[in-house]
């Protein structure tokens, strides 16, 4: 029987929604939870690819502006999350590990970078991206640069989007371009300013693992496009 291709998922509250996204692509795929919880940093070098996941908000220490922390969900930060979340990605840079960060994943990834967040979008003058009262995810248009290197994979330069956050990028980390906006200027993805011979990294504001269309290009090439790099 041939091995499985292990995929590294972060873990956070909704952490099933993520792995059962992973593993409806090909049962060749495998899944381990990574957490700083479980102390499992090691079994990173099992996987062949990580999916950084949402959940709490980055601590604006990590991004030399805790004077922002104010701006937080203070229930919602999780400073020992964050720090295993930058070791991670220190660990894929240094090894060529395909990444996939979805919400919290592109913010995590854009502070490793060296970039900044927005710590409360409403805030910073711009439209509510949060859920709905209902508890459900809000939706909305999203705009993908036709010369970026997501629109060879989504092949879109519109569409629409699911979006539950109250942070987004900022000032983007060094290395990074923006590849989508949000039609009120919301960073919605990112990606390598220069891939040629890097590693696979997609970073993505909205969720693909729950979007209500899951045959969206939104959705469904973003998986394939990872999943394959990480098969290689």
């Amino acid at each position: 029987m041939p091995q499985k291709i292990v995929i590294g998922v972060t873990d956070c509250s909704k952490y099933l929604k993520y792995s059962n996204w992973i593993l409806g692509y090909s049962e060749a795929v495998e899944v381990i939870q990574l957490s700083h919880w479980a102390k499992n940093f090691e079994e990173i070098k099992k996987c062949r690819g990580i999916v950084l996941t949402g959940g709490e908000d980055v601590h604006p220490r990590f991004y030399n502006k805790p004077e922002l922390y104010k701006y937080c969900y203070e229930t919602d930060v999780n400073e020992a999350r964050d720090e295993f979340e930058l070791e991670i990605l220190k660990y894929t840079e240094a090894n060529n590990i395909p990444v996939l960060g979805i919400c919290r994943g592109l913010q995590i990834a854009n502070v490793f970078f060296g970039g900044t967040l927005i710590p409360d979008i409403p805030t910073w003058g711009k439209f509510n991206h949060s859920k709905l009262p209902d508890d459900s995810d809000r939706y909305h248009k999203t705009m993908v640069d036709p010369s970026s290197w997501l629109y060879t994979i989504i092949h879109r330069q519109e569409g629409t989007v699911n979006s539950n956050h109250h942070q987004s990028a900022d000032i983007i980390g060094k290395g990074l371009i923006v590849s989508a906006f949000s039609p009120d200027g919301v960073v919605e993805a990112l990606e390598r300013k220069d891939p040629e011979g890097k590693s696979f990294l997609c970073l993505v504001q909205w969720h693909p693992e729950r979007m209500n269309d899951q045959e969206s290009n939104f959705v469904k090439n973003i998986r394939e496009a990872f999943v394959e790099a990480v098969v290689g």
